[in-house]
């Protein structure tokens, strides 16, 4: 079992940055990649950023250029800075611990809105 929570989540304006960090708790050294993914209202959810085990990152075409994923070994944390935020960015976001392709484990979510 692994246990996630986000945070960091928030209002900010437009052209503004957030950093999102995901907080990992239980059977981590199970996990091959961890990802962050947004789901706006009435979109479905769609992958913004995953980072492997061996620090390979991969990036929606989206946010490419303006978001890094990373991670702290140590302290079980997954981040994702999104910097020159847009409107269209306003979503709630997840983080995502992948085991393998059938078993995954989500946190609840964290809100970001853009204001224009």
């Amino acid at each position: 079992q692994v246990q996630l929570v986000e945070s960091g989540g928030g209002l900010v304006q437009a052209g503004g940055s957030r950093r999102l960090s995901c907080t990992a708790a239980g059977t981590i050294r199970s996990i091959n990649h961890w990802a962050w993914y947004r789901q706006a209202p009435e979109r479905q959810r769609e992958l913004v950023a995953k980072i492997y085990v061996n620090g390979v990152t991969e990036y929606a075409d989206s946010v490419k250029g303006r978001c890094t994923i990373s991670k702290e070994n140590v302290k079980n944390m997954v981040y994702l800075q999104i910097n020159h935020l847009k409107p269209e960015d306003t979503a709630v976001y997840y983080c995502l611990g992948q085991i393998s392709a059938s078993l995954g484990y989500w946190g609840q979510g964290t809100q970001v809105t853009v204001s224009s």
